[in-house]
């Protein structure tokens, strides 16, 4: 079964991560797959607004460790680092649905989304310099710009992990709703911007996002930084030490 599945329904591509034996942490090959479904959707007349989700109890526990470690180039070609950059060039807009663990990736990817829906059960962390790492995904640019330097301080120097309701008063998700009604509450928003004249929401969308051309520079910045990082003798002293766990 595909670790990355798609369902289109009433103008919304419904993009559900499905490893959760491996609680949902992304490879190579499905940072590929969510780069191809994003790029084919917004290219496509009848698709309108985007939801990403995991399963009841998972989004996404990050990046699969011994994966990553195994093709450690993170040059323009990489695929985490194509996905990334195409998140930049979304025209349409793009929702979340959040239960369980939302670990690096999962919660860096919530703040390129337009609307974030999550339930009680969800954790978010940005464990980077725990694990000898910096930022990515333009985070050290959109947090601080969000909740303000000193919180983004507190999530990305810490790298300590926050719920759902701190993730709300933080103006990272949009509303807390209770887990048997999660899917049922971002599918419907999702639906709502879908139903809308889709012109409009891409104009609208366009005139919202932050200075892309700043943005670009700060994820380049970043990704250089987080190549050099991953080769330090500390970084690999920690993935050593969170593969043996």
């Amino acid at each position: 079964m595909s670790t990355i599945q798609i369902k289109d329904e009433h103008g919304v591509r419904i993009i559900t991560i499905n490893r959760p034996e491996k609680r949902n942490a992304l490879n190579l090959e499905m940072y590929t797959a969510l780069r191809e479904y994003l790029i084919q959707g917004d290219a496509d007349n009848a698709i309108n607004a985007f939801l990403i989700k995991g399963q009841d109890d998972c989004f996404t526990a990050g990046n699969d460790v011994a994966d990553f470690l195994k093709n450690s180039d993170l040059g323009p070609e990489h695929p985490a680092f194509k996905f990334l950059f195409s998140l930049l060039d979304l025209k349409k807009p793009l929702l979340a649905a959040v239960s369980g663990p939302a670990v690096g990736i999962g919660t860096t990817l919530l703040l390129h989304c337009d609307l974030v829906y999550a339930d009680e059960s969800a954790k978010f962390q940005l464990p980077f310099t725990n694990l000898a790492l910096v930022p990515e995904a333009g985070s050290s640019l959109l947090l601080p710009h969000l909740i303000g330097h000193q919180r983004a301080a507190e999530l990305l120097l810490l790298g300590e992990s926050f719920d759902a309701q701190q993730a709300k008063t933080f103006g990272v998700i949009n509303d807390v709703v209770a887990n048997a009604q999660l899917q049922e509450v971002a599918l419907q928003q999702a639906k709502k911007i879908a139903a809308k004249p889709p012109q409009s929401i891409q104009a609208t969308k366009a005139l919202m996002r932050p200075d892309t051309t700043a943005l670009h520079a700060k994820m380049t910045a970043e990704l250089k930084e987080f190549a050099v990082r991953l080769q330090s003798d500390e970084a690999k002293a920690q993935f050593k030490a969170f593969l043996n766990r």
